[in-house]
């Protein structure tokens, strides 16, 4: 009897190489069929915005790429929280992606009280898709303005306030207004949208006076003089964008609030698969016509690995804890 118990141990022993040897070569098998029908990619802001952007250039390159439809799929509410929340309750299987931001993934947990997910533990980070800087624009039929200097000094005087867009509370957009009126003594009325699309469509026309819009989603009114822009708020100029200074430079040293773009699953999604769709979106960031792409509207590209974009992740979210602690901003 004991020999033979000997004898079974034995053999469960021999076959947990066998098992996970072969549960490895399944989940490969799987990842090598993926996707065998059509993938979506929330956007957790409305259409029209910096983030939908990248993710329709990125989806419709993926769809070559990975031979099966990738859709994008708009989701606006609570700063980018409500689809974010909804790709994180989504079956595990990478068929359902988020193009998550500098908001959803790095500043959203500090700056609300209740959050519906966990930025790390709900998720695994996929790719980096774009970084950018914001930029400080007005409308030039509101706001005389043409320098950081004389923005300050007119929104000082103007009674009532004047009042600022954002994407929505709680994003980069957001808080880059916030930090600009911490640093500068200036107060503006918040204006929340539901995404740079409808925010810009109300700057452009009036209802509003000010953005510190993320690049992308407005270069093409700066560029037809619908909006006037007066610093960047990178550390650096934007070669989009050569001869608008930045904001530090501008008579606010130490100024930097700049955005990031990314692609994230559910957490568990298997790793052969995040891996597939790392290695697709990272060709894809190589391609002459996506880099001329992104220099037109501002963007820079950064070519990460899914644990590099972890990393990158958990630095931002503990940088703009403090950002946020600082500013007091809260949202219940």
């Amino acid at each position: 009897m004991q020999h033979t118990r000997r004898t079974v141990l034995r053999l469960a022993r021999a076959l947990v190489p066998v098992g996970l040897g072969l549960a490895l070569s399944a989940s490969g098998a799987f990842a090598q069929d993926y996707p065998t029908r059509t993938v979506t990619m929330v956007v957790p802001f409305s259409a029209g915005g910096t983030t939908d952007i990248f993710a329709r250039l990125l989806a419709e390159k993926l769809t070559k790429s990975l031979g099966q439809p990738v859709i994008v799929e708009n989701k606006a509410g609570a700063g980018g929280n409500t689809g974010s929340d909804t790709v994180a309750r989504a079956t595990p299987d990478g068929y359902t992606l988020l193009m998550g931001t500098i908001g959803t993934h790095a500043i959203n947990s500090s700056l609300y009280t209740k959050m519906p997910f966990d930025p790390q533990k709900d998720f695994v980070p996929v790719a980096f898709a774009a970084g950018v800087p914001n930029v400080l624009e007005v409308n030039p039929q509101k706001v005389k303005a043409k320098t950081v200097q004389e923005f300050i000094a007119e929104a000082k005087a103007a009674k009532p306030p004047l009042t600022m867009a954002s994407s929505g509370n709680g994003t980069s957009i957001h808080l880059s207004g916030e930090l600009f009126k911490q640093m500068t003594g200036v107060d503006m009325t918040h204006v929340p949208y539901r995404g740079s699309g409808p925010a810009v469509n109300d700057l452009v026309g009036g209802q509003v006076d000010v953005m510190f819009d993320n690049l992308p989603s407005s270069i093409g009114q700066i560029r037809a003089g619908t909006l006037r822009p007066i610093a960047v708020t990178s550390l650096t100029r934007s070669p989009a964008l050569p001869d608008v200074p930045t904001i530090a430079e501008s008579g606010v040293p130490g100024f930097d609030a700049s955005s990031w773009f990314a692609i994230f699953a559910p957490a568990k999604t298997p790793k052969a698969i995040v891996d597939k769709i790392n290695k697709a979106v990272n060709e894809a960031l190589a391609e002459p016509a996506v880099k001329q792409r992104y220099a037109e509207v501002g963007a820079e590209i950064r070519i990460m690995t899914p644990d590099q974009l972890g990393a990158f992740q958990k630095a931002e979210q503990e940088k703009w804890a403090k950002v946020v602690q600082v500013s007091g901003a809260k949202v219940d």
